[in-house]
């Protein structure tokens, strides 16, 4: 009786829901020198479906180490860095494989979906405008992405994972960022003397507002879309709960309440504010604050800048305070950081519930 493919025999293991047995069998195969590429990808393929991310990253590593330049192989290492979101990375694969084999349109279409999960839709339709035929729902993703009033999460996430490493230099040496000093010195007027407070830090980043408040705190939590970033702020040993989530989901679910909340330079990545304006009430206790900073703008609005930060304007800001049960306090022009060595026009606020 002829031997059945193995190839064949894990893809049918892979298709009926038994990638983990599929996975050991390849294994066992290439572990005996009786499998090439070919198995090596189709275990890629395995560990993939069984959710072993880590196992296809080793394994889709190994496969483009003894073939650097085939081009399946490049692409099955992009595939795998991009179910692992590590989205830079899978873009240099995926684009590296399109170089090896212009004609791979499972690497164009790859790629686009990588700039689709880090927000970026004019990227991503212009990888999608070369496909013959490209998938409508990524086109419609792009174009929802275009038109939402608010920058897209994996924009924000991406955009912030990538500045991980060296972001308090940055900003601080850089864009002399002063966000949580004037948020605090706007705290010193509108709420002299409090203290031991429950305290929520939104788009906390690495800590830097965290840090400025923590004299203040009894409590301090922290949110933030960027997991590099939350793992650069649980090194601080300042907070006492972190999680990675969007701001407009932290507020809107149920949670303890807290004294103050504060958002240091992260309401300018989001258009309309009206979801954090009208949950943020519920998540405060009686006589509780919520004090940002945004970039100023003119008219009675919000406006996207050139820097694909929001924009937004007293009137507005004024207007939904009111219609959302806030009291302002307290709203100051403010100079939040600089952009090319020029201050960068915004308010302080300090509403109260």
């Amino acid at each position: 009786m002829l031997e059945s493919d193995p190839i064949e025999a894990a893809e049918a293991l892979i298709a009926s829901g038994r990638a983990g047995e599929a996975a050991r069998a390849l294994r066992a195969r290439l572990a005996a020198g009786r499998g090439g590429l070919l198995a090596r990808l189709t275990l890629v393929k395995a560990l993939l479906a069984a959710r072993d991310t880590d196992g296809a990253l080793a394994e889709a590593r190994e496969a483009v180490s003894l073939n650097p330049d085939v081009a399946v192989a490049v692409l099955a290492l992009g595939e795998t860095l991009l179910a692992a979101q590590a989205l830079p990375t899978a873009i240099a694969e995926l684009q590296r494989a399109l170089r090896l084999d212009p004609g791979l349109v499972r690497a164009r279409e790859l790629i686009a979906q990588a700039w689709l999960a880090a927000g970026e839709a004019d990227k991503a339709l212009e990888n999608l405008r070369e496909l013959e035929n490209p998938p409508a729902d990524m086109i419609a993703a792009a174009q929802a992405i275009k038109s939402a009033p608010r920058s897209d999460a994996g924009y924000v996430r991406h955009l912030f994972d990538q500045f991980s490493a060296d972001y308090d230099t940055r900003m601080i040496g850089q864009l002399s960022y002063a966000a949580p000093q004037i948020l605090f010195d706007l705290a010193q007027l509108v709420m002299p003397g409090r203290g031991k407070l429950a305290i929520l830090d939104l788009g906390c980043g690495t800590g830097l507002a965290g840090a400025a408040f923590k004299p203040l705190a009894a409590r301090l939590d922290g949110v933030d879309l960027s997991p590099a970033m939350i793992e650069k702020a649980r090194a601080r040993g300042i907070y006492d709960h972190l999680q990675v989530v969007d701001l407009e989901t932290a507020l809107s679910s149920s949670g303890p309440q807290y004294d103050l909340i504060l958002a240091a330079d992260t309401l300018v990545y989001l258009g309309d504010l009206t979801t954090v304006f009208q949950a943020a009430p519920a998540r405060l206790h009686p006589d509780g604050y919520f004090l940002f900073t945004v970039e100023k703008a003119d008219g009675d609005g919000f406006e996207l800048g050139p820097k694909r930060r929001w924009r937004h304007s007293e009137a507005y800001l004024r207007r939904l305070a009111q219609d959302t049960g806030f009291t302002v306090a307290g709203l100051v022009a403010a100079m939040p950081r600089c952009e090319a060595n020029q201050p960068v026009e915004g308010f302080a606020a300090a509403l109260k519930i």
